[in-house]
Protein backbone atom coordinates (compact mmCIF):
# COMPACT_ATOMS: atom_id res chain seq x y z
CA UNK A 1 0.00 0.00 0.00
CA UNK A 2 1.58 3.51 -0.67
CA UNK A 3 1.26 6.38 1.40
CA UNK A 4 -2.28 7.90 1.11
CA UNK A 5 -1.49 11.18 0.65
CA UNK A 6 1.49 12.91 -1.19
CA UNK A 7 3.55 15.21 1.07
CA UNK A 8 2.43 18.72 1.34
CA UNK A 9 5.48 20.76 -0.77
CA UNK A 10 6.03 23.02 2.64
CA UNK A 11 6.48 19.73 4.04
CA UNK A 12 8.65 17.95 1.71
CA UNK A 13 11.14 20.46 1.10
CA UNK A 14 11.79 20.83 4.85
CA UNK A 15 10.13 24.10 5.89
CA UNK A 16 11.79 26.69 7.90
CA UNK A 17 8.27 27.32 9.10
CA UNK A 18 4.75 25.53 8.88
CA UNK A 19 1.35 26.68 9.49
CA UNK A 20 0.25 30.11 10.62
CA UNK A 21 2.78 31.99 13.16
CA UNK A 22 -0.74 33.89 14.48
CA UNK A 23 -2.88 30.75 14.80
CA UNK A 24 -0.38 28.79 16.69
CA UNK A 25 0.64 32.18 19.00
CA UNK A 26 -3.13 32.88 19.68
CA UNK A 27 -3.99 29.22 20.31
CA UNK A 28 -1.12 29.31 23.21
CA UNK A 29 -2.02 32.33 24.20
CA UNK A 30 -5.36 31.39 25.30
CA UNK A 31 -4.07 28.41 27.26
CA UNK A 32 -1.70 30.71 28.75
CA UNK A 33 -4.42 32.67 30.19
CA UNK A 34 -6.84 29.80 31.29
CA UNK A 35 -4.04 28.31 33.28
CA UNK A 36 -2.53 32.06 35.23
CA UNK A 37 -6.08 31.96 36.06
CA UNK A 38 -6.41 28.93 37.47
CA UNK A 39 -2.99 29.61 38.96
CA UNK A 40 -4.08 32.38 40.40
CA UNK A 41 -7.53 30.72 41.96
CA UNK A 42 -5.40 27.50 43.44
CA UNK A 43 -3.12 30.57 45.02
CA UNK A 44 -5.63 31.37 47.23
CA UNK A 45 -5.17 28.82 49.49
CA UNK A 46 -1.59 29.12 49.82
CA UNK A 47 -1.32 29.83 53.44
CA UNK A 48 1.22 27.63 54.92
CA UNK A 49 4.71 25.38 53.81
CA UNK A 50 2.51 22.49 53.49
CA UNK A 51 0.07 24.20 51.37
CA UNK A 52 2.88 25.79 48.60
CA UNK A 53 5.43 22.85 48.54
CA UNK A 54 2.52 19.77 48.58
CA UNK A 55 -0.79 21.29 47.96
CA UNK A 56 -1.71 20.93 51.62
CA UNK A 57 -2.19 17.50 51.14
CA UNK A 58 -5.42 17.59 49.12
CA UNK A 59 -5.39 15.76 45.82
CA UNK A 60 -7.26 12.18 45.30
CA UNK A 61 -5.16 9.42 44.01
CA UNK A 62 -6.53 9.47 40.21
CA UNK A 63 -6.00 13.42 40.32
CA UNK A 64 -2.54 13.03 41.46
CA UNK A 65 -1.61 10.24 39.23
CA UNK A 66 -2.87 12.68 36.17
CA UNK A 67 -0.76 15.34 37.52
CA UNK A 68 2.39 12.99 37.80
CA UNK A 69 2.12 11.39 34.25
CA UNK A 70 1.83 15.75 33.73
CA UNK A 71 5.01 15.67 35.05
CA UNK A 72 6.36 12.47 33.54
CA UNK A 73 5.03 12.92 29.90
CA UNK A 74 7.68 15.67 29.25
CA UNK A 75 8.74 17.55 26.07
CA UNK A 76 11.38 14.13 25.20
CA UNK A 77 8.15 12.09 25.41
CA UNK A 78 5.78 14.07 23.08
CA UNK A 79 8.67 15.83 20.65
CA UNK A 80 12.27 13.50 21.35
CA UNK A 81 10.19 9.72 21.46
CA UNK A 82 8.31 10.42 18.11
CA UNK A 83 11.15 12.09 16.55
CA UNK A 84 13.36 9.13 17.79
CA UNK A 85 10.96 6.56 16.19
CA UNK A 86 10.48 8.45 12.96
CA UNK A 87 14.63 8.41 12.57
CA UNK A 88 15.53 5.01 14.35
CA UNK A 89 12.22 3.44 14.10
CA UNK A 90 12.56 0.22 16.04
CA UNK A 91 15.55 1.64 18.16
CA UNK A 92 13.91 5.03 19.26
CA UNK A 93 10.96 2.95 20.62
CA UNK A 94 13.40 1.56 23.00
CA UNK A 95 12.83 5.17 25.08
CA UNK A 96 9.28 4.50 25.65
CA UNK A 97 9.69 1.42 27.04
CA UNK A 98 12.45 2.11 29.31
CA UNK A 99 10.36 5.15 30.47
CA UNK A 100 6.98 2.94 30.86
CA UNK A 101 8.87 -0.05 32.81
CA UNK A 102 10.31 2.04 35.11
CA UNK A 103 7.16 2.81 36.84
CA UNK A 104 7.16 -0.71 38.32
CA UNK A 105 10.30 -0.32 40.38
CA UNK A 106 8.27 3.45 42.07
CA UNK A 107 4.95 1.46 42.67
CA UNK A 108 6.71 -1.87 44.13
CA UNK A 109 9.62 -0.42 45.83
CA UNK A 110 9.23 3.38 46.59
CA UNK A 111 6.00 5.53 46.70
CA UNK A 112 3.79 3.99 49.58
CA UNK A 113 7.18 3.60 51.16
CA UNK A 114 8.52 7.16 50.63
CA UNK A 115 4.79 8.81 51.39
CA UNK A 116 4.59 7.45 54.66
CA UNK A 117 8.32 8.46 55.71
CA UNK A 118 9.04 11.75 54.12
CA UNK A 119 7.37 15.62 54.41
CA UNK A 120 8.23 17.83 51.73
CA UNK A 121 11.12 16.38 49.74
CA UNK A 122 13.53 13.37 49.18
CA UNK A 123 16.25 14.78 51.71
CA UNK A 124 13.17 13.67 54.84
CA UNK A 125 13.27 10.57 53.83
CA UNK A 126 16.93 9.95 53.51
CA UNK A 127 17.58 12.01 56.98
CA UNK A 128 14.88 10.48 58.99
CA UNK A 129 17.49 8.40 60.60
CA UNK A 130 20.82 9.35 59.65
CA UNK A 131 22.66 12.72 60.48
CA UNK A 132 20.41 15.57 59.51
CA UNK A 133 22.97 18.38 57.80
CA UNK A 134 25.19 16.28 55.70
CA UNK A 135 22.54 14.13 54.16
CA UNK A 136 20.49 16.95 53.94
CA UNK A 137 23.30 19.01 51.62
CA UNK A 138 23.82 15.92 49.75
CA UNK A 139 20.43 15.13 48.71
CA UNK A 140 19.80 18.85 47.99
CA UNK A 141 22.90 18.99 45.86
CA UNK A 142 21.94 15.90 44.02
CA UNK A 143 18.68 16.97 43.62
CA UNK A 144 19.11 20.93 42.18
CA UNK A 145 21.41 18.83 39.89
CA UNK A 146 18.92 16.22 38.06
CA UNK A 147 16.63 19.40 37.95
CA UNK A 148 19.28 21.07 36.16
CA UNK A 149 19.58 18.71 33.48
CA UNK A 150 15.46 18.00 33.40
CA UNK A 151 15.03 21.61 32.63
CA UNK A 152 17.64 21.98 29.75
CA UNK A 153 16.28 19.07 27.97
CA UNK A 154 12.71 21.17 28.48
CA UNK A 155 14.57 24.47 27.07
CA UNK A 156 15.89 22.74 24.32
CA UNK A 157 12.23 21.57 23.29
CA UNK A 158 10.89 25.10 23.70
CA UNK A 159 13.29 26.51 21.08
CA UNK A 160 13.13 23.92 18.74
CA UNK A 161 9.28 23.49 18.86
CA UNK A 162 9.04 27.72 18.49
CA UNK A 163 11.47 28.22 15.93
CA UNK A 164 9.25 25.51 13.33
CA UNK A 165 6.11 27.53 14.28
CA UNK A 166 7.47 31.26 13.97
CA UNK A 167 9.78 30.82 11.44
CA UNK A 168 12.45 32.00 14.41
CA UNK A 169 15.88 30.39 13.39
CA UNK A 170 18.64 32.42 14.61
CA UNK A 171 19.92 31.64 17.74
CA UNK A 172 19.11 35.14 19.07
CA UNK A 173 15.43 34.59 18.61
CA UNK A 174 15.38 31.18 19.62
CA UNK A 175 17.03 32.46 23.00
CA UNK A 176 14.31 34.88 23.61
CA UNK A 177 11.88 32.56 23.37
CA UNK A 178 13.31 30.42 25.92
CA UNK A 179 13.81 33.75 28.01
CA UNK A 180 10.01 33.55 27.74
CA UNK A 181 9.01 30.39 28.71
CA UNK A 182 11.50 30.73 31.86
CA UNK A 183 9.99 34.22 32.78
CA UNK A 184 5.93 32.38 32.20
CA UNK A 185 7.14 29.41 34.22
CA UNK A 186 8.70 31.80 37.56
CA UNK A 187 5.00 33.46 37.14
CA UNK A 188 3.46 29.94 37.65
CA UNK A 189 5.69 28.82 40.67
CA UNK A 190 5.73 32.28 42.35
CA UNK A 191 1.81 32.68 42.02
CA UNK A 192 0.47 29.25 42.57
CA UNK A 193 3.02 27.29 44.22
CA UNK A 194 2.08 23.27 44.25
CA UNK A 195 -1.16 23.45 43.97
CA UNK A 196 -1.03 25.57 40.80
CA UNK A 197 1.30 23.75 39.11
CA UNK A 198 -0.46 20.70 40.05
CA UNK A 199 -3.33 21.83 38.65
CA UNK A 200 -1.72 23.07 34.88
CA UNK A 201 0.17 19.79 35.07
CA UNK A 202 -3.86 17.97 35.30
CA UNK A 203 -5.08 20.25 32.36
CA UNK A 204 -1.70 19.53 30.44
CA UNK A 205 -1.76 15.68 31.03
CA UNK A 206 -5.41 15.40 29.43
CA UNK A 207 -4.64 17.63 26.86
CA UNK A 208 -1.80 15.98 25.76
CA UNK A 209 -3.42 12.80 25.93
CA UNK A 210 -5.88 13.58 23.75
CA UNK A 211 -3.87 15.40 21.54
CA UNK A 212 -1.91 12.42 20.74
CA UNK A 213 -4.88 9.92 20.69
CA UNK A 214 -6.75 12.30 17.74
CA UNK A 215 -2.96 11.95 15.80
CA UNK A 216 -3.10 8.23 16.64
CA UNK A 217 -6.74 7.51 15.37
CA UNK A 218 -6.07 9.82 12.30
CA UNK A 219 -2.72 8.00 11.38
CA UNK A 220 -4.32 4.53 11.75
CA UNK A 221 -7.47 5.73 9.77
CA UNK A 222 -5.14 6.83 6.87
CA UNK A 223 -4.18 3.20 6.61
CA UNK A 224 -7.71 1.17 7.39
CA UNK A 225 -6.42 0.86 11.18
CA UNK A 226 -3.90 -2.03 10.47
CA UNK A 227 -0.51 -1.64 11.37
CA UNK A 228 0.97 -3.70 8.57
CA UNK A 229 0.81 -0.93 5.73
CA UNK A 230 1.63 1.94 8.09
CA UNK A 231 5.21 -0.09 8.71
CA UNK A 232 5.69 -0.76 5.50
CA UNK A 233 5.25 2.58 3.98
CA UNK A 234 7.63 4.28 6.93
CA UNK A 235 10.18 1.79 5.70
CA UNK A 236 9.58 2.17 2.11
CA UNK A 237 9.60 5.95 2.74
CA UNK A 238 13.04 5.49 4.99
CA UNK A 239 14.30 3.15 1.90
CA UNK A 240 15.32 0.07 4.21
CA UNK A 241 13.60 -2.29 6.21
CA UNK A 242 16.16 -1.47 9.27
CA UNK A 243 13.73 1.08 10.90
CA UNK A 244 11.85 -1.81 11.73
CA UNK A 245 14.67 -4.20 13.43
CA UNK A 246 16.84 -3.51 16.42
CA UNK A 247 20.14 -2.01 15.91
CA UNK A 248 19.89 0.85 13.93
CA UNK A 249 20.92 3.28 16.54
CA UNK A 250 22.14 0.81 18.88
CA UNK A 251 23.69 -1.78 17.19
CA UNK A 252 26.25 -0.40 14.53
CA UNK A 253 28.98 -1.19 16.92
CA UNK A 254 30.09 -2.58 20.40
CA UNK A 255 30.17 0.97 21.73
CA UNK A 256 26.31 1.46 20.42
CA UNK A 257 25.46 -1.83 22.50
CA UNK A 258 26.94 -0.61 25.73
CA UNK A 259 25.21 2.84 24.96
CA UNK A 260 22.06 1.14 25.00
CA UNK A 261 22.30 -1.35 28.05
CA UNK A 262 23.27 2.17 29.69
CA UNK A 263 20.53 3.85 28.42
CA UNK A 264 18.26 1.24 29.76
CA UNK A 265 19.41 1.31 33.24
CA UNK A 266 19.54 5.22 33.35
CA UNK A 267 15.82 4.62 32.35
CA UNK A 268 14.41 2.34 34.37
CA UNK A 269 16.02 3.08 37.86
CA UNK A 270 16.16 6.75 37.15
CA UNK A 271 12.46 7.45 37.19
CA UNK A 272 11.88 6.43 41.25
CA UNK A 273 14.61 8.80 42.37
CA UNK A 274 13.51 11.82 40.30
CA UNK A 275 12.90 14.43 42.88
CA UNK A 276 9.72 15.93 40.93
CA UNK A 277 8.25 12.48 40.56
CA UNK A 278 8.68 12.26 44.57
CA UNK A 279 7.52 14.96 45.79
CA UNK A 280 4.37 14.56 44.19
CA UNK A 281 3.85 11.30 46.47
CA UNK A 282 3.46 14.21 48.96
CA UNK A 283 0.59 15.53 47.31
CA UNK A 284 -1.68 13.01 48.69
CA UNK A 285 -3.28 13.04 51.93
CA UNK A 286 -2.59 8.98 52.51
CA UNK A 287 -0.28 6.34 51.16
CA UNK A 288 -2.82 4.47 49.80
CA UNK A 289 -3.56 7.59 48.06
CA UNK A 290 0.23 7.32 46.75
CA UNK A 291 -0.08 4.05 45.46
CA UNK A 292 -3.24 4.23 43.53
CA UNK A 293 -1.43 7.60 42.25
CA UNK A 294 1.31 5.53 40.90
CA UNK A 295 -1.11 2.68 39.30
CA UNK A 296 -3.25 5.68 37.41
CA UNK A 297 -0.07 6.89 36.10
CA UNK A 298 1.03 3.89 34.55
CA UNK A 299 -2.35 3.16 32.68
CA UNK A 300 -1.86 7.03 31.51
CA UNK A 301 1.30 6.80 30.67
CA UNK A 302 1.58 3.47 29.06
CA UNK A 303 -1.13 4.56 27.07
CA UNK A 304 0.84 7.77 25.36
CA UNK A 305 3.59 5.49 24.64
CA UNK A 306 2.09 3.26 22.31
CA UNK A 307 0.72 6.36 20.73
CA UNK A 308 4.41 7.35 20.36
CA UNK A 309 4.51 4.35 18.19
CA UNK A 310 2.25 5.41 15.60
CA UNK A 311 2.81 8.67 15.35
CA UNK A 312 6.71 7.71 15.07
CA UNK A 313 6.22 5.56 12.17
CA UNK A 314 3.33 7.74 10.77
CA UNK A 315 5.88 10.22 10.35
CA UNK A 316 8.77 8.55 9.28
CA UNK A 317 5.80 7.34 6.59
CA UNK A 318 4.22 10.40 5.66
CA UNK A 319 6.98 13.27 6.63
CA UNK A 320 10.31 11.21 5.66
CA UNK A 321 13.50 11.25 8.09
CA UNK A 322 15.40 13.60 5.78
CA UNK A 323 12.84 16.02 5.61
CA UNK A 324 12.39 15.90 9.89
CA UNK A 325 16.36 15.80 10.33
CA UNK A 326 16.83 19.28 7.62
CA UNK A 327 13.59 20.96 9.73
CA UNK A 328 14.78 23.79 12.38
CA UNK A 329 13.95 21.84 15.38
CA UNK A 330 15.64 18.55 13.88
CA UNK A 331 14.01 15.19 15.40
CA UNK A 332 11.56 17.31 17.76
CA UNK A 333 10.09 18.23 15.22
CA UNK A 334 8.63 15.06 13.87
CA UNK A 335 5.59 15.40 15.75
CA UNK A 336 4.57 18.89 14.74
CA UNK A 337 5.33 18.52 11.33
CA UNK A 338 2.82 15.79 11.22
CA UNK A 339 0.01 17.53 12.66
CA UNK A 340 0.64 19.88 9.93
CA UNK A 341 0.61 16.99 7.59
CA UNK A 342 -2.52 15.88 8.68
CA UNK A 343 -4.52 18.92 9.95
CA UNK A 344 -2.94 21.59 8.59
CA UNK A 345 -3.08 25.03 10.66
CA UNK A 346 -5.47 24.72 13.12
CA UNK A 347 -4.60 21.22 14.14
CA UNK A 348 -0.83 22.29 14.45
CA UNK A 349 -1.81 25.24 16.61
CA UNK A 350 -3.63 22.79 18.81
CA UNK A 351 -0.49 20.52 19.31
CA UNK A 352 2.01 22.12 18.86
CA UNK A 353 0.24 24.57 21.80
CA UNK A 354 -0.22 21.65 23.95
CA UNK A 355 3.61 20.32 23.49
CA UNK A 356 4.22 24.27 24.53
CA UNK A 357 2.00 23.67 27.72
CA UNK A 358 3.87 20.38 28.09
CA UNK A 359 6.79 22.31 28.50
CA UNK A 360 5.63 25.13 30.36
CA UNK A 361 4.28 22.97 33.09
CA UNK A 362 7.16 20.44 33.33
CA UNK A 363 9.21 23.30 33.91
CA UNK A 364 7.59 24.54 36.78
CA UNK A 365 7.73 21.53 38.59
CA UNK A 366 10.86 20.88 38.00
CA UNK A 367 10.93 24.80 39.24
CA UNK A 368 9.56 24.46 42.83
CA UNK A 369 10.74 20.90 43.71
CA UNK A 370 14.62 22.44 43.08
CA UNK A 371 13.30 25.28 45.36
CA UNK A 372 11.43 23.48 47.53
CA UNK A 373 14.84 21.16 48.34
CA UNK A 374 17.28 24.52 48.88
CA UNK A 375 14.25 26.58 50.63
CA UNK A 376 13.56 23.69 53.02
CA UNK A 377 16.56 21.29 53.10
CA UNK A 378 19.12 24.21 53.12
CA UNK A 379 17.99 26.88 54.49
CA UNK A 380 15.67 25.78 57.16
CA UNK A 381 16.91 22.64 58.25
CA UNK A 382 20.96 23.32 57.35
CA UNK A 383 21.30 27.28 58.00
CA UNK A 384 18.32 28.39 60.63
CA UNK A 385 18.59 24.25 62.21
CA UNK A 386 14.72 23.85 61.86
CA UNK A 387 14.52 27.35 63.90
CA UNK A 388 12.33 29.24 61.29
CA UNK A 389 8.82 30.07 60.52
CA UNK A 390 6.60 28.49 57.66
CA UNK A 391 6.37 31.89 55.95
CA UNK A 392 10.21 32.35 55.98
CA UNK A 393 10.89 29.34 54.38
CA UNK A 394 8.51 29.70 51.64
CA UNK A 395 9.77 33.49 50.92
CA UNK A 396 13.36 31.88 50.53
CA UNK A 397 11.87 29.43 47.91
CA UNK A 398 10.18 31.78 45.89
CA UNK A 399 13.35 33.84 45.59
CA UNK A 400 15.28 30.47 45.03
CA UNK A 401 12.66 29.79 41.95
CA UNK A 402 13.71 33.14 40.31
CA UNK A 403 17.64 31.97 40.18
CA UNK A 404 16.79 28.88 39.23
CA UNK A 405 14.75 29.95 36.67
CA UNK A 406 17.26 32.29 35.54
CA UNK A 407 19.82 29.99 35.36
CA UNK A 408 17.69 27.32 33.43
CA UNK A 409 17.18 30.33 30.64
CA UNK A 410 21.13 29.76 30.31
CA UNK A 411 21.60 26.41 30.34
CA UNK A 412 18.21 26.61 27.85
CA UNK A 413 19.93 28.62 25.52
CA UNK A 414 23.42 26.51 25.46
CA UNK A 415 21.35 23.87 25.29
CA UNK A 416 19.57 24.41 21.49
CA UNK A 417 19.67 21.68 18.39
CA UNK A 418 19.88 18.53 21.12
CA UNK A 419 17.59 16.00 21.05
CA UNK A 420 15.47 16.27 23.99
CA UNK A 421 14.85 12.87 24.93
CA UNK A 422 18.99 12.13 24.63
CA UNK A 423 19.26 14.92 26.79
CA UNK A 424 16.18 13.68 29.58
CA UNK A 425 17.66 10.60 29.45
CA UNK A 426 20.80 12.17 31.14
CA UNK A 427 18.86 13.63 33.70
CA UNK A 428 17.84 10.00 34.54
CA UNK A 429 21.20 8.73 34.54
CA UNK A 430 22.11 11.73 37.58
CA UNK A 431 19.05 10.70 39.24
CA UNK A 432 19.85 6.65 38.87
CA UNK A 433 23.18 7.57 40.22
CA UNK A 434 23.11 10.14 42.60
CA UNK A 435 19.57 9.15 44.38
CA UNK A 436 18.09 5.63 43.91
CA UNK A 437 21.14 3.70 45.57
CA UNK A 438 20.71 5.94 49.03
CA UNK A 439 16.98 5.82 48.99
CA UNK A 440 17.07 1.73 48.63
CA UNK A 441 19.67 1.34 51.22
CA UNK A 442 17.75 3.98 53.66
CA UNK A 443 14.27 1.95 53.19
CA UNK A 444 15.56 -1.66 53.29
CA UNK A 445 18.76 -2.16 54.66
CA UNK A 446 19.20 -1.78 58.88
CA UNK A 447 22.95 -0.84 58.62
CA UNK A 448 23.00 1.65 56.26
CA UNK A 449 24.93 4.57 57.72
CA UNK A 450 25.19 8.51 57.09
CA UNK A 451 28.72 8.33 55.98
CA UNK A 452 27.78 5.18 53.27
CA UNK A 453 24.65 7.74 52.01
CA UNK A 454 26.99 10.95 51.69
CA UNK A 455 29.88 8.89 49.89
CA UNK A 456 26.75 7.52 47.30
CA UNK A 457 25.27 10.64 46.23
CA UNK A 458 28.32 12.18 45.62
CA UNK A 459 30.47 9.71 44.16
CA UNK A 460 27.07 8.84 42.11
CA UNK A 461 26.96 12.69 41.14
CA UNK A 462 30.45 13.53 40.59
CA UNK A 463 30.71 10.03 38.04
CA UNK A 464 27.62 10.69 36.40
CA UNK A 465 28.38 14.56 35.42
CA UNK A 466 32.22 13.97 34.52
CA UNK A 467 31.37 11.59 32.33
CA UNK A 468 28.45 13.80 30.69
CA UNK A 469 31.27 16.41 30.06
CA UNK A 470 33.76 14.04 28.47
CA UNK A 471 31.33 12.14 26.75
CA UNK A 472 30.05 12.56 22.68
CA UNK A 473 27.23 14.57 23.70
CA UNK A 474 29.17 17.74 25.20
CA UNK A 475 31.95 17.20 22.44
CA UNK A 476 33.79 14.97 19.78
CA UNK A 477 31.01 15.16 16.94
CA UNK A 478 28.71 17.44 14.60
CA UNK A 479 25.93 16.91 16.92
CA UNK A 480 27.27 17.49 20.38
CA UNK A 481 26.50 20.59 22.66
CA UNK A 482 30.17 22.11 21.53
CA UNK A 483 31.19 20.78 17.87
CA UNK A 484 33.95 22.49 17.05
CA UNK A 485 35.66 21.22 20.51
CA UNK A 486 36.70 17.87 21.64
CA UNK A 487 37.66 16.62 24.85
CA UNK A 488 35.37 13.31 24.72
CA UNK A 489 37.10 10.47 26.43
CA UNK A 490 33.96 8.44 27.30
CA UNK A 491 32.80 6.47 24.48
CA UNK A 492 29.36 6.25 25.37
CA UNK A 493 26.34 9.03 25.46
CA UNK A 494 25.16 7.87 28.74
CA UNK A 495 26.85 6.92 31.77
CA UNK A 496 24.58 4.88 33.78
CA UNK A 497 26.52 1.78 33.09
CA UNK A 498 29.30 3.01 35.07
CA UNK A 499 28.01 5.54 37.08
CA UNK A 500 25.03 3.73 38.56
CA UNK A 501 26.82 0.42 40.01
CA UNK A 502 29.68 2.60 41.74
CA UNK A 503 26.96 4.54 43.40
CA UNK A 504 25.40 1.41 44.90
CA UNK A 505 29.04 -0.08 45.55
CA UNK A 506 30.42 3.42 47.15
CA UNK A 507 27.16 3.56 49.48
CA UNK A 508 28.19 -0.17 50.70
CA UNK A 509 31.82 0.56 51.08
CA UNK A 510 31.21 3.82 53.17
CA UNK A 511 28.71 1.98 55.84
CA UNK A 512 31.37 -1.01 56.39
CA UNK A 513 34.05 1.42 56.59
CA UNK A 514 31.94 3.73 58.97
CA UNK A 515 32.64 2.45 62.76
CA UNK A 516 30.04 5.15 64.47
CA UNK A 517 26.90 3.17 63.30
CA UNK A 518 23.77 4.67 63.77
CA UNK A 519 20.57 5.22 66.35
CA UNK A 520 18.98 1.78 66.30
CA UNK A 521 15.74 3.28 67.61
CA UNK A 522 15.37 5.75 64.87
CA UNK A 523 16.17 2.75 62.32
CA UNK A 524 13.42 1.01 64.00
CA UNK A 525 10.63 4.01 63.91
CA UNK A 526 11.86 4.74 59.75
CA UNK A 527 11.16 0.58 59.28
CA UNK A 528 7.45 0.56 61.52
CA UNK A 529 6.69 4.05 59.98
CA UNK A 530 7.35 3.50 56.34
CA UNK A 531 5.87 0.04 55.94
CA UNK A 532 2.60 0.88 58.44
CA UNK A 533 2.56 4.93 57.79
CA UNK A 534 1.86 5.45 61.76
CA UNK A 535 3.16 8.95 62.41
CA UNK A 536 3.17 9.80 58.83
CA UNK A 537 2.17 13.24 57.53
CA UNK A 538 -1.56 13.68 57.47
CA UNK A 539 -3.60 16.32 55.65
CA UNK A 540 -3.67 19.62 56.68
CA UNK A 541 -7.28 21.20 56.90
CA UNK A 542 -8.05 24.45 55.69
Amino acid sequence: MTAPAALPATVAAAPTQVGGPWINMAIFGLFVAITLVIVLRASRNNKTAADYYAAGRSFTGSQNGTAIAGDYLSAASFLGIVGAIAINGYDGFLYSIGFLVAWLVALLLVAELLRNTGKFTMADVLSFRLKQRPVRIAAATTTLAVCFFYLLAQMAGAGGLVSLLLGINDRLGQSLVITVVGALMILYVLVGGMKGTTWVQIIKACLLIAGAFVMTVWVLALYGFNLSPLLGDAAATAGTTDVLNPGLQYGVSETSKFDFISLALALVLGTAALPHVLMRFYTVPTAKEARKSVVWAIWLIGAFYLFTLVLGYGAGALIGADAIEAAPGGANSAAPLLAFHLGGPLLLGVISAVAFATILAVVAGLTITAAASFAHDIYANVVRRGKVDPDGEVKVARRTVLVIGVLSILGGIGAQGQNVALLVALAFAVAASANLPTILYSLFWKRFSTQGAVWSMYGGLVAAVVLIVFSPVVSGSETSMTPGADFAFFGLKNPGIVSIPLAFFLGWLGTVLDKTGEDPAKQAEMEVRSLTGVGAEKAVEH
